[in-house]
């Protein structure tokens, strides 16, 4: 009986290296002088800081440059509220989401079992959603569905097995 599995992961040395780049491309372009911009990155956290709310803008959208061009989906990237700093600067955190939560694979299955053809299931399993079928053409089917659908995060499909 042929399954795949369906996940959620984030490549965390791509999303370091990002972020690498977009600090050097910070401390070296002309419009970020004097600005004190930055980037880092702490676990599965990104604190974004800079001295304005239209630099801090900006420094997202260098970061969000560097992301694509690694292959990182945006839609691992949560991103927080505005805050204030000190000297009237602005900083933001942005959380590195990884992993499905049980909303996430509950949506998941919702969406297998009403979309799904006839004789394929899927259950959780811990982070991740093992879905099984009869036929390996059905199971193509439901990676396509859900490769249309946008749950809020990147999904992968691993484990293919016939």
């Amino acid at each position: 009986m042929p399954t795949f599995d369906i996940v959620s992961q984030v490549d965390m040395q791509e999303v370091r290296n990002a972020v690498d780049q977009a600090q050097r491309e910070l401390s070296t372009r002309f419009d970020f002088k004097g600005t004190e911009s930055t980037a880092e990155l702490h676990d599965m956290e990104l604190q974004l800081y800079s001295s304005t709310e239209d630099r801090l803008r900006a420094v997202v959208q260098v970061l969000e440059e560097k992301l694509v061009r690694r292959k990182v989906s945006l839609k691992a990237l949560e991103y927080g509220k505005v805050e204030e700093a000190a000297k009237g600067a602005a900083r933001q955190t942005v959380t590195v989401k990884a992993g499905l939560s049980s909303d996430n694979t509950k949506a998941i299955n919702r969406w297998i079992k009403e979309h799904g053809a006839k004789g394929i299931s899927s259950q959780t399993q811990g982070d991740q959603v093992r879905v099984s079928g009869k036929k390996r053409d059905d199971l193509q089917a439901v990676i396509a569905g859900l490769r249309e659908q946008d749950f809020g995060l990147p999904l992968q499909f691993e484990n293919f097995r016939d």
